[in-house]
């Protein structure tokens, strides 16, 4: 367990249960757990999860804007996504989750290059449902997160795989408050 790996998690766990509190603060927090993951990732040829921190890093910065002015200038509510987008995000997740891991395997020493694919495609589904204050991204970040631990526990990052189990029943809790949140603002 490298200093590294103890302070990005640090920062990250601040960052998610920001983000599960529904806290604007969540994304600038974001941005530096982020950053330092990459390097942290690039270190153990896990180059799907290097992308997609830098990924995460970009996103950070729109979601913390649509965030704050999102509707109409005014704070973006949580709603819930139509079926139609859920069926094209996890069809897009499939599609992204092979095409990234065939060209991982064939020009890259990755580690995993299918799971780490798996990872990055449905993280990346996942923070477009959050940039959007969709309920839904809880339910695909547990996907994520279930995913991530034995593939972090795999790789020797022991720390970060305790603490996306973690962020498991983090998305869980944050599931239910973003719900009961979206029923307590009524129709929007």
């Amino acid at each position: 367990m490298s200093p590294l790996e103890i302070a990005a998690n640090a920062v990250m766990a601040v960052s998610i249960v920001l983000a599960g509190r529904n806290n604007v603060h969540s994304w600038w927090t974001g941005i530096v757990g982020c950053a330092m993951f990459a390097l942290l990732f690039y270190g153990v040829q896990l180059y799907a999860d290097v992308a997609l921190q830098v990924f995460f890093i970009l996103t950070c910065v729109a979601g913390w804007v649509q965030w704050l002015r999102g509707a109409g200038g005014g704070a973006l509510p949580i709603t819930s996504a139509s079926t139609k987008t859920l069926a094209g995000l996890a069809l897009a997740g499939i599609a992204a989750t092979v095409a990234y891991g065939l060209m991982l395997r064939e020009f890259t020493d990755a580690y995993a290059p299918f799971i780490d694919s798996a990872v990055l495609a449905f993280s990346v589904v996942a923070q477009f449902l959050l940039m959007g204050r969709r309920i839904e991204t809880w339910a695909v970040w547990v996907l994520v997160n279930t995913i991530s631990v034995p593939l972090y526990a795999s790789r020797g990052l022991y720390l970060t795989a305790v603490l996306y189990a973690a962020y498991w029943v983090n998305a869980i809790v944050s599931w239910w408050w973003w719900n009961r949140q979206m029923k307590r603002a009524g129709p929007g």
